[in-house]
């Protein structure tokens, strides 16, 4: 879990769950074996706002909206293959939210002054992403330059990766960082196969989080300006903070909202029929939707025997997200 000890603005709002994820693009001209995007983002130029795919700036905005988003974090892929694209978006962000909606980009290019310029007064704050390759060299790179740059033009800059063997070699480019974060290093379904091959295995069946990431971290993590990010944190706390903002802001009446930032609902299959029980209910005690009733789980449940249908306890994640669970009602 990040601790408090002068953690960026973008991890401050992070840890409060409230910035949007905006995915801009799967594409990228590297191939790090330990990268966890998903089949359906990993080399694909699509753009998530959150877990809901968008094609617009309104609708980046939309989501934003929907959850109380008071920044975001612009993320990929490599977002400045498509600089476009995060200038588009990120202006659109700012003049709909103002200029304290705070905006922070990941790259794992070293941005050039032409590039900052790009970026300057639409992005905030920079986290760049060597190569696991370049660690040990890391002054001779040109992260180095790219971070005293882009200091001196005024983002807040620092360095984000995952905990890799080696990882200590970054400890020289302190000096130069507003912040190094380190993020546990995370098994997922497009690096199985490379962790294999170096023998690693998760750390436990609940958690992503690989066995002896920590440890290669353990000299840094003491360390002033450096901030470790389990991933048992970003699945239990920061996720979950950011679920109950969108739930708490697009729940239904009858919805009701879970620890975790689910919702909770019955539905009814028998072809969107009201029946007479619910002409008992609150108007907005139900809803038809699809060919469905869906109402409250506990009508669902209590008055079973009453209702002909299939019928079912929906656990999912706010604004109609990803189905978590589906439970038949006999």
């Amino acid at each position: 879990m990040p601790r408090d000890r002068s953690l960026s603005r973008g991890c401050v709002l992070c840890h409060q769950g409230a910035k949007m994820v905006l995915f801009v693009t799967g594409l990228c001209p590297r191939s790090c074996w330990y990268c966890p995007l998903s089949r359906e983002r990993k080399g694909k130029d699509v753009i998530y706002a959150n877990e809901k795919r968008i094609h617009t700036p309104e609708e980046a905005a939309g989501v934003a909206r929907l959850m109380s988003a008071f920044g975001t974090g612009i993320t990929g892929g490599e977002p400045l293959i498509v600089l476009d694209r995060v200038q588009q978006f990120s202006r659109h962000l700012k003049t709909e939210f103002g200029e304290s909606h705070h905006i922070h980009l990941y790259t794992g290019i070293a941005p050039g002054r032409e590039q900052l310029l790009d970026l300057q007064g639409l992005v905030d704050e920079i986290r760049m992403h060597p190569p696991y390759e370049t660690w040990d060299r890391i002054l001779e790179s040109g992260y180095k330059e790219a971070a005293c740059t882009a200091r001196e033009m005024g983002f807040s800059v620092g360095i984000e990766v995952p905990s890799l063997p080696g990882i200590g070699s970054l400890e020289v480019m302190l000096p130069f960082l507003d912040f190094l974060n380190i993020n546990e290093l995370e098994w997922g379904e497009t690096n199985a196969g490379a962790m294999r091959e170096r023998r690693l295995v998760p750390e436990d069946g609940v958690h992503n989080a690989v066995s002896g990431a920590r440890g290669w971290a353990k000299s840094l993590i003491s360390r002033q300006k450096v901030h470790w990010c389990s991933s048992r944190f970003k699945d239990s706390v920061q996720l979950r903070k950011r679920l109950l903002r969108v739930a708490r802001n697009t729940a239904r009446p009858f919805d009701q909202i879970t620890r975790d930032g689910t919702v909770l609902y019955g539905t009814l299959e028998n072809g969107g029929v009201v029946p007479p029980l619910f002409r008992q209910l609150e108007p907005d005690m139900y809803e038809v939707r699809e060919g469905a009733i869906e109402t409250a789980w506990w009508v669902i449940t209590e008055f079973s025997d009453q209702l002909a249908g299939e019928k079912s306890i929906v656990e999912r994640y706010p604004d109609r997200g990803l189905v978590v669970e589906v439970t038949p009602v006999a």
